[in-house]
C-alpha cells in the first residue's frame, strides 16, 4: 500500500513542479527568445512554445519511466527517501537540459562568446588563453 502512495505522490508532485517551472520558463523566457532573435517576436514566440511542448514531453516521459526504478517502499523512511530520490534525479536531469539549452541560444546570439565561455568552463579559468590541452 506504501508503494501505491508513494507513487501517486511522484507522480502528483512531478506534474506540479513540471506545470509551474514550465510556466516560469515560458513567461520568463520570453524576453530572453526575444533578444536572441534580434526583435523578431514571432519566431521568439514560437521557439518559446516549441521549447515548453518539449520540456512536458520530456519531464513527463522522465516522470513515467521513473516509477518503475528506485526500489521498494515499505516504511515511511524508505517512501521519503524513494520520493526525494526520484523527483531530485527528474529535477537534476531536467536542470542540466535546461542550461544545455541556454548554452545553444546563447551560442546563436552571440558565438564568439559561447564559445570562449564553453572553453572557459572547461578549462576551470576566466580566459581561455591560460588554458593548455591535456598533455602538454
Amino acid at each position: 500500500m506504501i508503494m501505491l502512495w508513494s507513487h501517486i505522490c511522484y507522480l502528483t508532485f512531478s506534474v506540479l513542479i513540471t506545470v509551474l517551472v514550465g510556466q516560469t520558463l515560458y513567461k520568463h523566457g520570453q524576453l530572453f527568445l526575444i533578444d536572441i532573435f534580434a526583435g523578431n517576436i514571432p519566431t521568439a514566440d514560437a521557439v518559446n512554445r516549441l521549447l515548453r511542448a518539449g520540456y512536458y514531453l520530456t519531464n513527463i516521459a522522465l516522470v513515467s519511466l521513473g516509477i518503475r526504478y528506485g526500489g521498494e517502499a515499505d516504511t515511511l523512511q524508505s517512501f521519503v527517501e524513494l520520493f526525494t530520490y526520484k523527483v531530485g534525479w527528474v529535477m537534476l536531469i531536467l536542470g542540466g537540459m535546461h542550461f544545455f539549452n541556454l548554452i545553444v541560444l546563447f551560442s546563436i546570439r552571440w558565438p564568439d562568446k559561447a564559445t570562449a565561455t564553453l572553453e572557459s568552463l572547461a578549462c576551470g579559468v576566466e580566459t581561455p588563453a591560460n588554458c593548455r590541452p591535456h598533455g602538454s
